[in-house]
């Protein structure tokens, strides 16, 4: 299910995926940072450091797994606090059902 949200102060639309992000378990921070989502980017990055140092890389998965759930509402609540709104009633009304403060 996606959205589309829009920024009235920069004109800027974005489309994004409400729920489980297949791509983050897949390729970690790499979603982030395509997204230009450098401070999530860098969180996860620096976690998926830590836990494979110690696990031999056993833990990014486990990282990945937990951030799979995530980082999309993480994503969409950053974009909330830059000023985006949904771009109609639907992507407000979907916004809504998964308890987004809109």
């Amino acid at each position: 299910m996606f959205v589309t949200l829009t920024n009235r102060a920069t004109a800027a639309v974005v489309t994004t995926k409400v729920g489980f992000s297949w791509t983050t378990l897949f390729f970690g921070f790499f979603p982030a940072l395509f997204r230009s989502d450098y401070k999530w980017a860098l969180i996860i990055i620096a976690i998926e450091l830590l836990t494979g140092t110690f696990t031999f890389g056993g833990g990014t998965f486990f990282t990945c797994l937990v951030f799979s759930f995530l980082y999309n509402r993480l994503y969409i609540n950053d974009l909330l606090a830059k000023g985006y709104e949904p771009a109609n009633e639907t992507a407000r009304d979907i916004l809504r059902a998964n308890n987004f403060a809109v």
